[in-house]
């Protein structure tokens, strides 16, 4: 074992100690409807060429909420004014709550953001033009972004799903939530509208990972 891999070694050890001294908290997000366009469809919504223009930074590094907003068009309503996410992906995917989807009249799978395949469509209205999805409008599942860092000390791996208990006048524990782990991530729980809702759950308020 060389220099490099027992300061590895050290380190992990010191993160799962730590992390058995202290209750595991994760700070919470509350995530409204919004859209991830690919660059091809930003350009098709609002004109060749066009860049998303930055609101405000989000939590997540390198993350933004953009200036730019569209109308969500359903067999049955629509929805005015969603907010565009940036930066542009690779596939474009629409995330609502499950009372959104009455108002459009679409009933979104509940799916890990990035898993549209099989999902509805819907269309999508921009000020220079529309677009009709085949596929990609899903209500996100819960889950956690955390460091690497966050993952030894916390005890948990990507991929891995737990229990998260929040306290409160509507106290619940959330199961099956999603642990995603990248250096390039901040700590933090992400939940719908419909669920903080329910639970009375603000911005900012502390969930525990149970044992």
């Amino acid at each position: 074992m060389d220099e490099k891999e027992i300061q590895n070694l050290v380190r992990t050890i010191t993160m799962q100690m730590l992390g058995k001294k202290q209750e595991k908290l994760i700070p919470i997000a509350v995530s409204n409807r919004h859209v991830h366009l690919s660059q091809q469809h930003v350009e098709r919504l609002f004109g060749k060429g066009y860049q998303l223009k930055k609101m405000k930074d989000l939590s997540q590094p390198g993350q933004f909420a953009g200036q730019e907003t569209v109308t969500l068009i359903g067999p049955k309503g629509r929805i005015e004014k969603v907010r565009i996410l940036g930066p542009s992906r690779g596939d474009t995917q629409v995330e609502i709550s499950l009372y959104d989807g009455y108002t459009l009249g679409i009933h979104p799978p509940i799916r890990d953001s990035g898993d549209i395949k099989g999902s509805p469509g819907i269309t999508i209205q921009g000020p220079r033009g529309q677009l009709s999805l085949k596929e990609g409008l899903i209500c996100a599942a819960r889950h956690i972004h955390m460091h690497t860092d966050d993952a030894l000390s916390l005890q948990v791996e990507n991929n891995q799903r737990v229990q998260v208990k929040v306290e409160g006048p509507r106290a619940v524990t959330f199961d099956h939530v999603l642990i995603r782990v990248s250096p390039k991530y901040k700590l933090e729980m992400h939940i719908d509208m419909d669920e903080a809702n329910a639970a009375g759950i603000q911005n900012g308020q502390l969930g525990t990972i149970l044992p």
